[in-house]
């Protein structure tokens, strides 16, 4: 009897100590984990990435679409240039890319590039009346 509430007191003592290891591992594991997250440069999937300065494809898909553009804010462009850009991970992916059209004037549009299977690009929305130093966030 006493032999077998030593072993009792030995295995409780045991399975809350194993206990308190995998809460410290689990709560150190998830803590790195979050700071990883905050540090990663990679798009979260459904989330807006960082904003970047245009590059040859924001140009192409641009040049794509300015016809669209042109018709959906009911005027023409005569400039029509890329400066910054973001994307945003759906099924498919949104570009929002802040556009120079001249006289210090800016537009943002919003383009959706879908996955392989459905390729072609579609201008979701623009907004117009933009500056230089209006931020490019999601709409």
């Amino acid at each position: 009897s006493q032999l077998s509430l030593t072993h009792s007191h030995t295995l409780a003592l045991t399975l809350c100590m194993l206990d308190h290891i995998l809460r410290c591992s689990l709560h150190n594991f998830l803590n790195t984990a979050k700071r990883n997250v905050r540090r990663s440069k990679m798009p979260l999937c459904g989330g807006v990435g960082e904003i970047k300065d245009a590059d040859q494809e924001v140009h192409d898909i641009c040049k794509e679409i300015k016809a669209e553009a042109e018709q959906q804010a009911g005027t023409t462009f005569d400039t029509f240039k890329a400066t910054t850009y973001a994307t945003q991970v759906v099924a498919g992916t949104n570009f929002f890319i802040k556009v120079d059209v001249g006289s210090d004037k800016f537009v943002h549009l919003r383009v959706f590039r879908g996955l392989p299977h459905a390729p072609g690009l579609k201008l979701h929305s623009l907004q117009m009346d933009k500056g230089k130093e209006d931020a490019l966030d999601y709409f």
